[in-house]
Order: C-alpha cells, then structure tokens, then sequence
C-alpha cells in the first residue's frame, strides 16, 4: 500500500534523478533517466488503464452556467453538487465529483459590480465547502475550512463582485477532505469582467477559451485513484477533461485563460516551434501592459491570461503546447494539447500597449515573516506547517488592523519539496523574488505565488474591505490537507 511515507521517500530518493533538486522542479529527464522514474512510478502504483495517445480525441470547451434568475439586481444559481460517472479515457466512464454534473467544472460569467448568488446543494456523501478562489468576500461567504454544510444540505453565497475584472475559480475547502475533493472533480472557472476589459478589442466569443489544466491518475478499471502526495502516480495530463487533446483553431488571435487546478503539478507552458505568446493577465485580472513570451509558468491555484496568434501559421499546421516541468518523463507529462489549424478566419482584434491601470500601493505600515516547511526525513504521516505549527481551526495567527497595508516575506523552508502560497480575500502584489524584483508574469496583482526550495518572495497587501478570519496556505492542496494553513485576523 501506499503511503505519505513512502511516496515523500520516493521524492527525496528522487532528486538524484533530477526530478525535485534544491532548485525547484527541474526540466523533464531525458532518455537516460527514463528507467529510474518509471520505477519510481511503479513504486507509488503506477496505472494500468490504457490511456489513449497523444492528440487522439478531441478538447472539449468549458459549458457556461446560466443563471436561474436575473431578478433584483443579482445573478442566482442553482448548483447540485454530486458524483457522477463521465468520460476521460474513451470508453471509460470514471467516477467523478462535480458541479452540476460537469467534468472539469463548468464556467460562471459574473460582472463586476453585479451580484451573484450560487445555491449549492450537497448531493455527496460527505461535508463539502466552496470557496471563491481570489475573491474579495465576507468570511460567512468565504468558504473557510470548517464552515462546511452536510450530505442534503444547501448553502447559499453570495459574492458582491466589488472588484476588478479577474479569472477566479472555485473549488471544495473542506478541510483534510479539500485535496481529494479537488481532484476527484470538484473545482469551476469564474470569470469575472469590468468595463475596462469589455471595452479592449481582445479575442472575445468563441475565441476567448478557458483552459483547466491538470493531471490525474488512474487504476486498471479506468477510476480515479487519490493517494496522498502522490507526486509520480499522477503522470496524465488533462486539458478541459481530456487526456493530450487536439484544439482546432482558425489562423487568427486567441485568448487563453488558462487555470491550474492540479492539487500539486507545476506546468512550464512552451509552444513546440518556441513560438511567442503574449500574456496580458494573471490571478487578479490583466497587467498594466501586455509583453511577449515563450513560456508561461503555473503552480497549483495560478491562472495566466494569454494571446497567441495562430494566424502566422498556414492551415494544417499542428503546433504543440508543451510541458518542461516534471515529475514525470516527457512521454507521459511533457504533452499538454494539440493546437490544429485548420481554416482561415477575419480577425479585428487586437492586443492594446496598455491594459488598465494598478492603483499606488499605500505605505505599509507592518512587516511579516511567514515560513512554509513540511517533514522531509521519510516519516509516515508527515506534517504539513506554517511558521512551524500545524493549523488549528481556533487559533489566530496573525491578527490585522483594518485598513493597514502589510508587507509579508514568505519563505519555503524546505530543501526539497516546492510549495506555492495563497492568501484568501485579498490580491496582494508581488514586489521581490529572491530579493530581486519581479519579472512582468508576476507584476500584476495575485493572489497565488510559487516558491520552490529555498526561495523567498516579498508581497504587499492591503486589508481594507471585510473584517473577519481568514487563512492562507500552501495551495498545493495535499499540503495544506496535512495542515500548511494558518488564520489571519483582521479587525
């Protein structure tokens, strides 16, 4: 059987293969270290499902919801939250957990300055809690880790939109529960647009597509199998539910929001010509100025807003949108989807010099000092720990003066194993990495932020919209399950 133990050990026995190095994630093996990661894989249980190969079916775009009612100044929803058996691997059907019946979850438009209110009912066996991921909410429409609502119960929330445009999601937070939940299915898109945005000429309608990106891994029945940190057992990528797909695209501009919603994979996003993309946006919405790359990093919970213009290639090209991060060999993480172009189309939009402006950061008035860690000496439960302590629901951590800005430096402790940070209720802006300032990727406003071993970022937020308790934690989802959270106060 499995464990945390032994999945951890096989992690640290790893890093002589160049999968996790002081470093952070290094790029995928090569050839030569091909046999050591797939024994490795064999080790934590490799799946025996035949997983169909690459670019063999199609990407699915993402449903939109429709809202129930448009009465009273809000948008209401009405959302079942249950399990159901859909398609993955052709052929296959997989138990999955989902929002209305929807795997990967669907898409919720919102406005900002328009309410939305989304009725839940749990129609699971077990307690769930949603959380709007990077939205500025109250702490009873948060979604917190213990304010949970049981199997034939409801729970309404609403969500004010009383900030800028940005692409949100929102995903189970039950906690010791939220790391399964997730990746069994339970995880949404939510974008959220303001007048700026709606009034770019960016790609919009049917090329505007969200993208959930995330890995799975499965058993010889073609069922989803969740072991905790399971970092080599979760070796296929899924684009949009489906495994490496094919994406048909005219030759023109498109927009990509593009959502992690992996419990613990990283992507280095590449197209295989290294051909360019432009990012525009990241967790808290657009940049002030769009620039030009040929890579888009994500951890878990991160979200990338980019462009990339298919109309420089002829028709019947296949460019491929690839991984460089592992664990995994490139064979099974190093393919992500497909794009083929497959027709001409008229194209008038196009991506403006600048975006929006960011509002002056105010004068912080307090610093912080936040350290993320978690046991690496091969032990059988490992403990996931902020500032050297597991969370517990009744302790505050930090407590916070309404109204103040806050400069927190947070340090991932560990030699090995990489964490990300996610802070609830605020969008914060990074202002250094490794004491150097940030590049343009992380120059907006977010509200998500790797840190791979060793590392340190710098981060100002600003705490003046609700009062309440929050948390923040590493949103590498099996960590902060294992108790990488901690509650702040603000009052």
């Amino acid at each position: 059987m499995v464990t945390r133990r032994s999945v951890l050990g096989g992690a640290i026995a790893a890093t002589g293969a160049g999968l996790l190095t002081a470093g952070g994630l290094t790029p995928l093996l090569g050839a030569g270290s091909a046999q050591a990661t797939a024994a490795d894989a064999a080790a934590a249980g490799a799946q025996a499902v035949t997983v169909p190969p690459p670019f063999t079916v199609r990407m699915p775009t993402l449903p939109v919801l429709s809202p129930i009612s448009q009465l009273g100044g809000q948008d209401t929803y009405a959302v079942t939250i249950k399990e159901v058996s859909r398609e993955i691997i052709p052929g296959v059907q997989t138990k999955v957990l989902t929002y209305d019946g929807h795997f990967p979850g669907p898409v919720l438009r919102a406005r900002s300055g328009r309410k939305v209110v989304i009725r839940h009912r749990n129609a699971l066996t077990m307690p769930v809690s949603v959380h709007l991921h990077g939205g500025s909410v109250s702490p009873e429409n948060d979604g917190g880790p213990m304010d949970t609502f049981g199997p034939g119960t409801s729970r309404a929330y609403s969500y004010p939109n009383e900030q800028p445009g940005a692409g949100l999601w929102f995903h189970d937070h039950a906690h010791h529960m939220e790391s399964e939940h997730v990746f069994r299915g339970l995880s949404a898109t939510y974008l959220l647009s303001d007048d700026n945005e709606r009034s770019l000429p960016l790609p919009a309608g049917q090329y505007e597509v969200p993208i959930a990106l995330r890995d799975a891994r499965f058993d010889e029945a073609g069922q989803l199998v969740y072991v905790m940190d399971d970092v080599f057992g979760r070796t296929t990528i899924l684009a949009n539910g489906r495994p490496t797909p094919y994406f048909e695209v005219a030759a023109r501009k498109y927009r990509f929001r593009l959502l992690n919603c992996s419990n613990m994979r990283f992507f280095q996003l590449r197209l295989s010509d290294g051909g360019q993309m432009v990012q525009i946006g990241t967790d808290g919405g657009l940049l002030e100025r769009p620039f030009t790359t040929d890579t888009v990093g994500l951890s878990p919970g991160e979200r990338a807003d980019v462009v990339v213009d298919f109309s420089r290639y002829p028709v019947g090209t296949k460019i491929v949108l690839e991984n460089t991060l592992g664990p995994g060999t490139p064979d099974q993480v190093g393919k992500v989807l497909r794009f083929d172009v497959v027709r001409t189309a008229s194209d008038p939009s196009r991506v403006p010099d600048v975006l929006r402006t960011l509002p002056a950061m105010p004068a912080a008035t307090v610093q912080r000092n936040i350290v993320l860690s978690m046991d690496e000496d091969g032990r059988q439960e490992p403990r996931g720990l902020m500032d050297g302590q597991a969370w517990a629901p009744e302790r505050i951590d930090q407590t916070i003066a309404h109204g103040t800005s806050e400069i927190w430096t947070v340090t991932n402790a560990n030699k090995i194993v990489p964490h990300n940070f996610h802070m609830h209720l605020v969008q914060f802006r990074v202002l250094e990495r490794g004491g150097a300032p940030v590049g343009p990727a992380e120059a907006g406003l977010k509200d998500t932020v790797r840190l791979f071993p060793g590392e340190t970022v710098k981060l100002h937020a600003t705490f003046d919209t609700y009062k309440g308790t929050y948390v923040y934690h590493c949103h590498l989802l099996d960590h902060s399950a294992m108790g990488m959270m901690a509650n702040f106060r603000i009052r």
